[in-house]
């Protein structure tokens, strides 16, 4: 499974770059859905996009 996934890239360093970039955003993101409730998981959800929009425009 993980050499599919690396087969997508050309060098080993895209990959790298990928990974770092992935990581930071997917952590931004991804938030224990079983741990709250509908209301708390898209109130967060919304806090993160709208940060994640700032971000993009500056």
């Amino acid at each position: 499974r993980r050499e599919r996934a690396m087969q997508r890239f050309r060098s080993m360093r895209c990959l790298q770059k990928f990974a770092a970039v992935h990581a930071s955003v997917s952590n931004h993101f991804n938030q224990e859905r079983s741990l709250y409730s509908r209301a708390n998981f898209k109130l967060n959800r919304a806090a993160a996009l709208s940060e994640w929009r700032q971000l993009g425009a500056a």
